[in-house]
């Protein structure tokens, strides 16, 4: 029996496995199997050489399977999501704690340990948001 006959029919078993396993983890390891019966076909290389190439083609698969399996998360549409960066104007503060106006709604704010209480008035710019707490800077 051919070598690339081997490697086909093991990746065939592998990717059937998978329909009756739960995950995604046979398949890529069944389509590097099947990608080296097909590169042993056309070129005939030696059985050292085929274990050099069923695992880089694994690694290969499995690095994409992964980058699929695991996309980044969506950025949830929250009323904070859109705040960073925006322009805020201090309503009033004690300390490193008080509230800031945004457009027509006010905030809990803070501001970072290295900055000093800002006066009520000025204009500060939104640096991120901690829960419901939003973080400010003064602009400039």
């Amino acid at each position: 029996m051919s070598d690339w006959i081997i490697w086909v029919g093991a990746g065939l078993v592998l990717l059937m496995l998978e329909i009756h396993t739960p995950g995604a983890f046979m398949m890529w390891l069944g389509l590097a199997a099947c990608g080296t019966g097909l590169i042993v076909l056309v070129s005939g290389i030696g059985f050292e050489l085929q274990v050099i190439t069923v695992a880089v083609l694994a690694a290969i698969s499995l690095a994409v399977g992964l980058r699929f399996r695991h996309p980044r998360p969506p950025r949830l549409n929250t009323q904070q999501a859109g705040l960073a960066g925006r322009s805020a104007t201090a309503l009033t503060f004690q300390g490193r704690e008080g509230r800031v106006r945004i457009g027509d709604s006010d905030w809990a704010a803070r501001v970072p340990p290295d900055v000093a209480e800002p006066e009520a008035g000025s204009r500060l710019r939104v640096e991120g948001v901690d829960g419901t707490v939003l973080i400010v800077r003064p602009e400039g």
